[in-house]
């Protein structure tokens, strides 16, 4: 099994875009998306080329892949303004009207109305599929985030052979018990988690929250087989990640886990652009 990050946050974008390469090909939440306001700054040009760029990356995986998997409906998961790379693809979702809020609920209905006659669409809530003995299992919704107020999102385990992945996507901790659950149980080797919100830490994001998911991340790495732990998404629009969650790499240390970026996991340098607005039009004024 191979597992691609194709877009994330730590490469410049918003973005947990993620190919897995078995027998089948499944890319996860193809989208692409940047923070519309950052320090009062709308995106800089060069974060809008990377969005460019990264986009025709993703579609260019998509094409090529057997299956697509949406894990919710917020625009850097999903695209339902392009969605001819989804021609003849098997299209596994979450459920439009259950465990939902409004915005998405309105999204999915417009993104679904887009692709019904291009694609096959099953919803995946709670459930398993199988292909050429490559196991697909799906959380039930989990909260995006502390509450329901972003509304929910659907886990992923990905297992063929002695190989598991697990995507946990917009958890934003995981901070909750029932986000956590899925991935203990799981017990996957590669580990794909959306951290902290902490760059609205104490506005949108609370300490103590922080703390349940520094302690959760711990429990991850003590009770889990898990080798790599990538971390990105929310997290990476931080300067200081790292620093916020210092416990978490000595925990992997001791256990001999490797905790990075999707950007490191790739070999490629961290670019976190949205967190460098400000210098962006500093160095390179508009």
């Amino acid at each position: 099994m191979e597992i691609i990050p194709v877009a994330f946050d730590s490469m410049g974008v918003r973005s947990m875009a993620t190919l897995v390469k078995s027998k089948i090909s499944i890319f996860i939440d193809p989208g692409v998306a940047l923070g519309p306001k950052r320090y009062g700054l709308p995106p800089h040009p060069i974060e809008i080329k990377e969005k460019e760029k990264y986009w025709n990356k993703v579609k260019k995986s998509v094409k090529d892949c057997d299956i697509v998997v949406i894990t919710h409906y917020h625009y850097d998961h999903h695209n339902p303004k392009d969605v001819d790379c989804l021609t003849n693809k098997l299209l596994l979702v979450k459920h439009p009207s259950n465990k939902i809020n409004l915005s998405q609920k309105k999204r999915a209905a417009f993104f679904l109305n887009q692709v019904k006659d291009i694609c096959r669409v099953e919803f995946a809530d709670s459930k398993s599929f199988e292909f050429d003995n490559v196991l697909i299992k799906f959380s039930k919704p989990v909260f995006h985030g502390t509450n329901s107020k972003l509304g929910y999102v659907l886990e992923i385990l990905i297992e063929h052979k002695n190989k598991s992945f697990l995507y946990s996507s917009d958890v934003e901790g995981p901070s909750l018990e029932e986000q956590l659950g899925f991935m203990l149980e799981s017990n996957a080797k590669t580990v794909f988690v959306d951290g902290p919100m902490t760059y609205m830490l104490g506005y949108r994001y609370s300490t103590s929250a922080l703390e349940s998911s520094i302690k959760n991340l711990i429990r991850l790495i003590e009770n889990t087989d898990v080798k790599n732990l990538i971390l990105d998404h929310h997290l990476a629009r931080d300067l200081r990640w790292r620093e916020h969650l210092s416990k978490v790499f000595s925990a992997g240390k001791d256990a001999g886990v490797n905790v990075c970026s999707a950007a490191e996991f790739a070999g490629k340098e961290e670019r976190l652009l949205e967190a460098m607005r400000k210098e962006l039009y500093a160095k390179y004024p508009v």
